[in-house]
């Protein structure tokens, strides 16, 4: 065997440098540290809280949803009014605010206009009223487009009302 030819039993290992560690050095980037993790959390719990905040609204939209599927369109219209005041009277709202429950009339069309987001028919309450108190021949004598309208805006109105903070 000739000598100057290398074989696999001459190689050596290669000494690894000194392992660096991955933590901060700095009491500075500690504190940053600290500072990201203290804001996550609050962003978090605020927006956990809100979550749970608008509990009601998810539910006034599912029950919404069912009744615009609803086979009982009486049954569906009736039950509108009562499920929009249900929301109002769920909507967190400041002491001093009048209870919603009593409104009615113009009352409750200014409640539903300062609460939406966007314009209302300005006889919507009066819709309302007459879809909890009219005849059950003049409901089923509504035409469809007409329900239709009456559960969109109702809807549009349930996802985009002002809670007062």
């Amino acid at each position: 065997m000739n000598p100057n030819i290398p074989s696999v039993d001459q190689l050596k290992e290669i000494a690894l440098p000194a392992p660096v560690s991955y933590a901060p050095q700095t009491w500075g980037w500690w504190a940053l540290l600290g500072v990201l993790v203290v804001a996550v959390l609050l962003v978090g719990a605020r927006r956990y809280w809100q979550w749970q905040r608008d509990r009601y609204r998810r539910e006034a939209l599912v029950r919404l949803a069912g009744l615009q599927t609803s086979d009982d369109q009486l049954k569906a219209l009736r039950e509108l009014p009562e499920l929009l005041k249900r929301v109002a009277l769920s909507m967190p709202s400041p002491w001093n605010a009048k209870p919603v429950g009593a409104l009615g009339g113009e009352d409750w069309q200014a409640f539903l206009v300062l609460h939406s987001a966007q314009p209302l028919p300005a006889d919507f309450s009066q819709q309302l009223a007459q879809l909890a108190y009219a005849p059950d021949s003049t409901l089923l004598a509504m035409p469809s487009d007409q329900r239709e309208h009456l559960f969109n805006t109702c809807k549009r109105w349930v996802e985009c009302h002002h809670v007062a903070a």
